[in-house]
């Protein structure tokens, strides 16, 4: 690369982030490029490696190692060392329909698979690939790009989210008429009401749809598939129709009292916080709002987490997120070599302000909810938990044993249910025809058709629930696929 020695003299140096105590006060983005000076040094420490991994895109069991979108990594940290921050644009695009949106929700499986990275702070991939393309959009070098003819030939895209959006985009650039259907207000899917606004500001979504508008796609809104159009007119209307409609069924929590009025499934929560922000700053009430009040988020992931940030800038009395699973190990450990995903311990945004306001990390670790007790009007006012010990059997498989005396009841006023997804909502598909499996619509990896000709499938609908890169990534597969079918029915 331009400097083969760099990751011997430069230190990684994290994207600049205001002070939890201040960004709680605000709903905005918390993170800011570094200088052009020192995202050029970041640049400088990719190696020179004899086959970088960080762009391979393979699944190992079951989590991504590398870019799944393979982004030419090496090539773009090498411009931005070089300076030529246009031309590191123009390689960011190869690969990335929407490098905006991966710059700053994903979780940069690359970097766990970067060769620095085995011991040594990885390179800075993330904050690199956000600062080329917002330093693209501030310079006026993205600009519509208007297919030069058109094929005559129309698709639908059902769902926004970035699958849909990748497909669309490809489809479009191709020359064919597309129409993206989308039931909420909103463009974006989850990144518009799944993803709060501090880690993502809306007004990045509107930007790239703006353009995709200008570029000649129709966004639909306020529409939904088999109630306001009828799955056979719209496939009579259009040459191929893919499904894009997430994986959005909520995994529901059947324990005692989980009906108690204050307990709610993370998302809703999160989309009904949005959509006020939104709307009237929240003004007009329609968020929940948990002021004053004890909150426990059940579910250790990364949904869970956005509930936590969002409560502490609601002001909340307290909160706290239970996980079944033991706290990860600070270091990387045998179960996880490179190239994988080291699956660290890490204090990310919300349990870092969190902890400035509770003076502790607020999650806590192997705890199981035994039940949800309500008070007299039925609203939620306490859990009762056990601590559980991770055992592994004699058979290889892990199991979980409670631990006597360890019984805790916690005071909670809401309770925010974050235990996952199970799969795709079935009633767009069956509306179709099309088979589903395991919750997910089932289409082939080969050419994403589904068992109705002329539908296709992509994203988490037919993966399962995922990271927005794999999004992308289908997105744009489905797109080649759908052309491909395409041609065929040219007469």
């Amino acid at each position: 690369m331009g400097k083969p020695t760099g990751f011997m003299e430069y230190k990684r140096e994290k994207t600049k982030e205001q002070p939890p105590q201040v960004r709680i006060k605000s709903w905005n983005e918390y993170s800011t490029r570094l200088s052009d000076e020192a995202l050029q040094t970041q640049g400088a420490r990719c190696m020179d490696c004899g086959t970088p991994f960080c762009h391979m895109g393979i699944e190992i069991r079951g989590t991504a190692a590398g870019c799944p979108i393979q982004n030419v990594i090496p090539e773009w940290n090498d411009l931005v060392y070089k300076g030529q921050w246009k031309e590191a644009l123009d390689r960011l695009h190869m690969t990335n329909n929407f490098p905006e949106f991966t710059g700053r929700v994903c979780p940069a499986p690359c970097e766990g698979s970067c060769t620095l990275g085995i011991n040594e702070p990885a390179v800075a991939i993330k904050s690199i690939e956000r600062s080329i393309i917002d330093k693209g959009f501030e310079n006026n070098w993205i600009t519509p790009r208007i297919p030069e003819s058109r094929t005559g030939q129309k698709v639908a895209v059902v769902g926004s989210g970035p699958a849909g959006l990748a497909a669309a985009d490809q489809l479009n650039q191709l020359g064919h008429t597309v129409t993206v259907y989308e039931r909420a207000d909103r463009v974006g899917g989850l990144l518009m009401y799944g993803i709060p606004n501090m880690k993502l500001e809306k007004e990045v979504i509107d930007r790239r749809v703006n353009l995709l508008r200008q570029e000649g796609i129709d966004f639909v809104l306020n529409t939904e598939i088999g109630k306001d159009i009828s799955a056979q007119e719209l496939k009579a209307q259009y040459d191929a129709v893919i499904l894009c409609i997430g994986a959005q069924k909520q995994r529901a929590l059947r324990i005692e009292g989980s009906e108690a009025e204050g307990v709610h499934l993370a998302m809703d929560y999160l989309t009904g916080v949005t959509k006020s922000l939104l709307d009237s700053n929240f003004n007009d009430g329609n968020a929940i709002d948990v002021k004053g009040k004890d909150v426990i988020v059940i579910g250790g992931g990364d949904t869970g987490a956005d509930c936590v940030a969002t409560a502490i800038r609601q002001k909340c009395r307290s909160v706290y997120q239970f996980g079944k699973h033991p706290q990860l190990p600070a270091t990387r450990t045998d179960d996880t070599p490179w190239p994988q995903d080291p699956n660290v311990y890490k204090l990310d945004y919300a349990y870092e302000e969190v902890e400035a306001v509770q003076g502790k990390d607020p999650r806590e670790y192997c705890i199981q909810t035994k039940k949800i007790v309500a008070d007299k009007n039925g609203h939620v006012k306490e859990l009762h938990t056990i601590q559980m010990e991770k055992i592994l059997g004699d058979d290889g498989f892990y199991f979980f044993k409670e631990l006597p005396g360890t019984e805790k009841v916690w005071p909670a006023q809401y309770v925010f249910v974050a235990i996952g997804f199970e799969g795709v909502e079935k009633s767009l598909p069956e509306a179709f025809g099309v088979n589903v499996t395991n919750n997910r619509i089932k289409a082939s990896l080969r050419d994403f058709e589904t068992n109705v000709p002329g539908v296709f499938a992509a994203g988490d609908a037919r993966r399962g629930q995922s990271l927005v890169v794999w999004a992308i990534k289908e997105g744009r597969a489905v797109a080649a696929n759908v052309d491909a079918f395409l041609a065929t029915k040219v007469k």
